[in-house]
């Protein structure tokens, strides 16, 4: 097949639905050949019979380091190495450090940062041989942070600033590594958290241009693999998040501390309500949250 990634391997994780899958698709639609890794066997295969025979998938947890060895090793072996990585793995809780379950909140920030950490783990080697790329994905969180996010945002700043000096480590390879940085972007974690909790659908629509926004999927995946074809430091979903980056101090300031919190005071009872109501700390669509979790 022709195109811009023709022949080249891309190792997806988190790639049974939503940026995972639309990326694995951009991908495969310009040429590569995709290893699927993902909790979701069914919907894997059902990608893969989808993208044809010539990618492969594995069933893995990225918080388990031999499942996500065994997966890159089956990678290796099938396709003869790895060009470019997609940490993309991610999950969200629901609730306040105050009054939600802690245990949900330390396997968002397992998922979403120790989960990043072993998959580059995982795929040091093979992408130090191909002198290849690593795509870690943080979130425009890593830049502020919102009531009843706490895991998230910590999760994601953690990888941010752990893609900052893995680049140094990896950079005398050859193999480059980028962060990126999505607002709200319309996959079933987003949906299932306006869904869950009203008053956290509230609090997101109020929030102001760029960071309010919403970025259809498909525009999401496209903006990663034009990452991965350029090799890219940053990407911003949309763009327009290279404005707050750059003003970020402001984000976390005082002032931001004072204008939050007048609803903050609001809302968040409101949603530590709307919580224990919904009897579950992740979404419908979260595919094994962990043990004895909900």
């Amino acid at each position: 097949m022709s195109g811009s990634l023709a022949g080249k391997v891309v190792l997806v994780t988190g790639a049974a639905r939503g940026i995972g899958e639309h990326t694995a698709r951009e991908a495969a639609a310009r040429g590569a050949r995709l290893a699927l890794v993902g909790l979701e066997p069914g919907r894997l295969a059902d990608l893969r019979d989808d993208l044809g025979a010539d990618h492969a998938w594995f069933e893995a947890d990225v918080t388990d380091q031999a499942g996500l060895v065994d997966a890159v090793r089956g990678t290796v072996e099938r396709f003869g190495g790895i060009d470019a990585v997609v940490a993309n793995a991610g999950i969200a809780s629901r609730g306040t450090v105050a009054t939600g379950d802690i245990e949900a909140m330390v396997r968002t920030v397992e998922v979403n940062l120790i989960g990043v950490m072993r998959t580059a783990g995982a795929t040091a080697a093979p992408l130090i041989a191909s002198r290849g790329y690593l795509l870690i994905v943080s979130s425009a969180a890593a830049f502020g942070a919102l009531p009843g996010m706490a895991a998230y945002c910590g999760s994601k700043a953690g990888a941010e600033h752990f893609g900052h000096a893995l680049r140094l480590e990896l950079a005398h390879h050859g193999v480059a590594v980028g962060t990126a940085h999505p607002s709200w972007v319309d996959t079933d974690l987003v949906r299932d958290a306006r869904d869950d909790l009203p008053a956290f659908r509230a609090a997101l629509d109020r929030l102001p241009w760029p960071v309010g926004s919403t970025t259809p999927v498909r525009a999401c995946a496209a903006a990663f693999v034009r990452a991965i074809e350029r090799r890219q430091r940053r990407v911003y979903v949309p763009r327009a998040l290279a404005l707050v980056q750059a003003t970020r101090s402001l984000v976390v300031s005082p002032l931001a501390d004072r204008l939050i919190g007048r609803s903050a005071r609001r809302s968040v009872p409101v949603m530590e309500a709307e919580v224990r109501a919904l009897g579950r700390s992740f979404g419908r669509h979260t595919a094994r949250p962990g043990p004895g979790e909900r």
